[in-house]
């Protein structure tokens, strides 16, 4: 597992070797020592899986008091991943970042703790996530997905997405101090 990119709020895009043959293929998902490489001493203790039909739009999520770090990856399908960086420290503070993953990359992107995190399948997707932080319900928080403060290009084609009802009544950024 390999950096592609980084950025200086902290979220990294990784590469894994990827090795094919007429069976299909075979990639490294995740490596601890690459990931603590770039982001310190962190330690996976939750796996989550999600499955999304085309359309569905999930988050943006993060979760209040105890930060999660994430490490997401398309397993099956295609997605448009948002970030949104909630630390109001930070010098990217309220800027969202878009990355598209798919099956075929054998990519890995690096959330770190203090983010939000969304994204919009494109077509019907399944995602692995390793988290640094057991998933809390008191503590989950949303960001409404179309806040005007934060622009998000979300590349709809016009469709309208699927959304819960929780992230449809989601408040705006910056309505809970995000």
């Amino acid at each position: 597992m390999k950096p592609l990119g980084t950025h200086p709020s902290g979220w990294a895009l990784f590469a894994a070797a990827r090795h094919e043959d007429a069976r299909g293929w075979l990639a490294e998902a995740w490596r601890l020592d690459a990931l603590r490489a770039h982001a310190g001493a962190v330690t996976i203790v939750q796996q989550n899986a999600s499955f999304s039909r085309r359309h569905v739009l999930r988050g943006l999520h993060y979760q209040a008091g105890a930060p999660q770090g994430k490490l997401v990856q398309v397993l099956l399908g295609r997605v448009h991943d948002v970030i949104v960086d909630l630390r109001p420290e930070s010098p990217s503070f309220g800027v969202p970042f878009a990355f598209d993953l798919r099956d075929t990359d054998a990519r890995a992107l690096w959330v770190p703790p203090g983010f939000a995190h969304g994204f919009l399948a494109l077509e019907d997707s399944l995602l692995a996530y390793g988290l640094t932080q057991a998933w809390e319900a008191g503590l989950d928080r949303a960001i409404r997905w179309d806040s005007p403060a934060l622009a998000i290009d979300w590349p709809l084609g016009g469709a309208q997405p699927l959304l819960s009802e929780r992230d449809r009544a989601a408040p705006p950024f910056g309505a809970h101090g995000q």
